[in-house]
C-alpha cells in the first residue's frame, strides 16, 4: 500500500504545483494588421495560423497568424458587390454568407476558388450569421420570411442547402430577425444549438436543426433595434448573451444575461451597470468560465467574473472578436483587422 499512496501522493502535488490560474486582464494593445474601405463583421480562424474575414464590398481574405501577410480578393455577382457578414468553416472548407436580396452563401472549389452553393431572392430575404455543427452539418439563420425565421441548412459538408419549412419552425413575432453584427447570433454546443433574436428570444433545438421551440428571456427588446446581439458558451452549460440598443448606445439596462443550465433558463447582470451597448461577446480560453471581453463601437470592455461586474479596457471600436488563445484575440470593425493582446 506505501508505494500506491507516495505515488498518489507524488501525482497529486505535480498537479497542484503546475495549476494555471485563470489570467486577469488590465490593459490591452491593439495593433493594426489591415486597414481598407471596408466594413469587416465576420471573420473565423481556419486554424491556430490562419484567420479568415468577409465583409463589405465584396472583399474577402486571410490573415496569416505568424507573418501578418493579408490577402484579399473581391466577389462579384454579376452587376452586384454582395455585403458579407457571415463566414463559416469546416476543417477543409471556408463559407460566406452575404445579406439582403439576393442572398449568396459561397464555398470554396477547386484551386481556392469561392463557388456559389445556395441563392436565395426575395425583397425580405436577410441573412445573419452561420455555423457547422461538425464537417457534414451546417446552419445559418436569416430574418423572417413568410411569418418564420429563415433557416436553412446543409447535411453534405455545405454542398447543398435546404430552407426550413416554416410547419417544423415557432412563428416569429414583430418581423423577428439576428442582428448581423458580429457573427455571433448562433452557438452550437455538441448536437444542441441556440439562435439568437431581435425579439430577445432564443430559439433551441437539440438535435442539430431538426425539432425546434422557443425560449423567452428576460432580455430587453421592446423595439427593432433592441435584442440579442451576441451569444456564447465556456461549455455545454454556461454562456453568455449581450445587446442593447445601437441607436442608443448609452442605455445599459437589461441588456446583458447569463445562464448556468445550457441556455434554458436566463438570468440577468450586471443590470443598470456597465458596459452599455456591445455588438459581439467572447468568452477568454481558460478562464474557467470567468473571463469575458465584449465590443462593439462602444469599445472593450472586460470582465473576470463571469459577467458580475465589468470594466472598460479601451475606446477603440471594433464589431467583432475572436480569440486565438488566452492572451491574444483578433477583433474586425470598421475600415480594420486588429490584434489584440491582453496583458
Amino acid at each position: 500500500m506505501r508505494p500506491i499512496m507516495l505515488l498518489l501522493f507524488v501525482t497529486c502535488l505535480f498537479s497542484c504545483n503546475n495549476s494555471k490560474e485563470p489570467l486577469i486582464f488590465s490593459e490591452i494593445r491593439v495593433d493594426d494588421v489591415y486597414t481598407d474601405s471596408v466594413s469587416i463583421r465576420a471573420i473565423e480562424f481556419l486554424d491556430d495560423n490562419t484567420l479568415a474575414f468577409a465583409g463589405s464590398n465584396g472583399i474577402y481574405g486571410t490573415v496569416d497568424v505568424l507573418s501578418g501577410k493579408v490577402r484579399t480578393n473581391v466577389m462579384q455577382y454579376d452587376s452586384l458587390t454582395p455585403e458579407f457578414r457571415a463566414v463559416a468553416h469546416t476543417s477543409s472548407d471556408f463559407f460566406m454568407l452575404s445579406i439582403a436580396n439576393p442572398a449568396l452563401l459561397y464555398k470554396t472549389g477547386d484551386e481556392g476558388r469561392m463557388n456559389l452553393v445556395y441563392k436565395e431572392e426575395g425583397e425580405t430575404v436577410f441573412y445573419d450569421a452561420m455555423k457547422f455543427w461538425n464537417d457534414k452539418e451546417g446552419i445559418a439563420v436569416g430574418d423572417t420570411v413568410g411569418g418564420c425565421l429563415s433557416i436553412i441548412i446543409t447535411r453534405d459538408g455545405g454542398k447543398s442547402w435546404s430552407k426550413l419549412s416554416c410547419d417544423v419552425l415557432p412563428a416569429s413575432v414583430d418581423e423577428e430577425g439576428a442582428f448581423a453584427a458580429s457573427n455571433t447570433n448562433i452557438e452550437i454546443v455538441g448536437d444542441s444549438t441556440l439562435l439568437a433574436t431581435t425579439a430577445g428570444r432564443i430559439y433551441f433545438s437539440g438535435d442539430k436543426g431538426v425539432h425546434w421551440k422557443v425560449i423567452e428571456t428576460p432580455m430587453q427588446n421592446s423595439g427593432p433595434t433592441r435584442g440579442i446581439y451576441s451569444i456564447d458558451f465556456y461549455d455545454a452549460k454556461t454562456g453568455f448573451a449581450i445587446g442593447g440598443d445601437y441607436t442608443k448606445p448609452e442605455e445599459n439596462n437589461k441588456n446583458k444575461m447569463f445562464t448556468n443550465d445550457g441556455g434554458y433558463k436566463w438570468e440577468l447582470t450586471a443590470d443598470g451597470a456597465p458596459p452599455v451597448y456591445k455588438s459581439c461577446v467572447q468568452y477568454v480560453p481558460g478562464s474557467s468560465a470567468k473571463g469575458l471581453v465584449a465590443v462593439g463601437f462602444t469599445g472593450i470592455s472586460y470582465s473576470n467574473d463571469g459577467g458580475k461586474s465589468w470594466r472598460q479596457l479601451s475606446d477603440e471600436s471594433f464589431y467583432t472578436i475572436r480569440f486565438l488563445n488566452d492572451k491574444v484575440a483578433y477583433a474586425a470593425g470598421k475600415n480594420r483587422i486588429s490584434k489584440l493582446v491582453f496583458n
